[in-house]
C-alpha cells in the first residue's frame, strides 16, 4: 500500500486520481489510515461518499471491495456461504466410497467456501473495504458488523479463525435515511460531507467533463446550487451536476438556456414532482443571472 505521510499528501494523491477533497476530508482520511480506524462518512446523496472510497483505493494502489447494504442483508450475504451445489456434486462423486464422517468433513473445506465481501477484505488486506449505505441495513446487521470491525477477524466453525494480517481501510457511508447506532459510530472516525462550494464544484465538473467551457460549467453549477436551495424531494448532488454537463455536451449545447434545460432536466432531477415544481416556478428564474 502506498504510504501517505500527511493530510496534504492524501489530498494530492486523491487529486491525482480525480477526487478533489477539502482539508477536512483529507485529514479524516489520513487519520483513518494512520490510526487504523474505520471512517464513517455521512451526508446527503451525491456528496461524494462512495467516490471517496473508490478514490482512496486508486490513490493507495490497492483493491476496492464493496459491500452494498440493503434492507434484510445478513451475515451470509456479507461474510461467507457454502457452495451447496458443488457440495452436492461432491457427495454424488464419492458415492459411498468413504465413510459418512469423512464424507461430511470433506464437504466443509476451503474449496467449497464462498467468500463474501467482508471475508474477502480480511483475507485481501491491504485493501479498501467500502460498506455502502449502512443506514439501509437492519439493527441486527449493525451489531454483527460492529463485532467484525472490532476484531478484524471472523470464526468459521468448520475452519477456525480467519484474521486479517493487516486491517483493511474501511469506509462506511450513510445517507442518513435513519440514525445509525452510537456503538457503531464510536468505533469509527466520523466526517459529515457537505455539497462542495461553488469553486470546488466547478473544478470537479471541469475535471470530470473534459472540453466543457467555463461559461457552461458555471451556468450548470449555479443552477444546481439554486436547485439545492429549493424544497425538492431529492436535491441534486455532484453526480447529477456531472450528468447534466455530459448531457448538454452530448447535445452540442454551448449555453444553458430555458430550452436546453427543459429537454435535459431528467439528467439532474429524478422525481417527477421535483421537475414539475421547477418548471412551474419557471426555468428562466432558475437560470437568471
Amino acid at each position: 500500500m502506498r504510504h501517505l505521510a500527511t493530510p496534504r499528501s492524501v489530498a494530492e494523491a486523491l487529486d491525482g486520481v480525480g477526487y478533489l477533497a477539502d482539508d477536512g476530508l483529507a485529514t479524516a482520511a489520513f487519520l483513518a489510515l494512520r490510526m487504523g480506524k474505520p471512517l464513517f462518512c455521512e451526508g446527503e446523496p451525491g456528496t461524494g461518499k462512495t467516490s471517496l472510497a473508490l478514490g482512496l483505493a486508486d490513490a493507495l494502489g490497492v483493491e476496492l471491495i464493496r459491500l452494498q447494504c440493503h434492507e434484510g442483508i445478513d451475515a451470509t450475504q456479507a461474510l461467507y456461504d457454502w457452495d451447496f451445489p458443488r457440495q452436492l456434486l461432491h457427495l454424488r462423486a464419492l458415492d459411498g466410497k468413504v465413510d459418512p464422517d469423512e464424507a461430511e468433513r470433506s464437504l466443509y473445506t476451503r474449496r467449497f467456501l464462498l467468500a463474501r465481501p467482508l471475508l474477502r477484505a480480511l483475507e485481501s488486506a491491504p485493501c479498501v473495504l467500502l460498506i455502502d449505505e449502512v443506514d439501509r441495513a437492519d439493527d441486527e446487521f449493525e451489531a454483527f458488523l460492529l463485532e467484525v470491525l472490532s476484531e478484524n477477524a471472523v470464526t468459521i466453525p468448520e475452519l477456525g479463525e480467519i484474521r486479517a494480517a493487516e486491517p483493511p481501510l474501511v469506509v462506511l457511508t450513510s445517507n442518513r435515511t435513519r440514525e445509525v447506532h452510537d456503538a457503531l459510530k464510536r468505533r469509527c472516525l466520523y466526517h459529515w460531507l457537505e455539497h462542495p462550494d461553488l469553486a470546488r464544484e466547478l473544478a470537479i465538473i471541469r475535471r470530470r467533463v473534459p472540453g466543457i467551457s467555463d461559461r457552461l460549467a458555471t451556468q450548470i453549477t449555479t443552477a444546481v446550487r439554486r436547485l439545492r436551495s429549493a424544497e425538492l424531494l431529492k436535491p441534486p448532488g455532484v453526480a447529477e451536476s456531472i450528468d447534466w454537463a455530459q448531457a448538454l455536451l452530448a447535445l452540442d449545447r454551448t449555453d444553458l438556456d430555458a430550452a436546453s434545460a427543459a429537454v435535459t432536466l431528467g439528467a439532474v432531477l429524478k422525481y417527477r414532482e421535483d421537475a414539475d415544481r421547477v418548471i412551474a416556478a419557471g426555468l428562466d428564474a432558475l437560470l437568471a443571472g
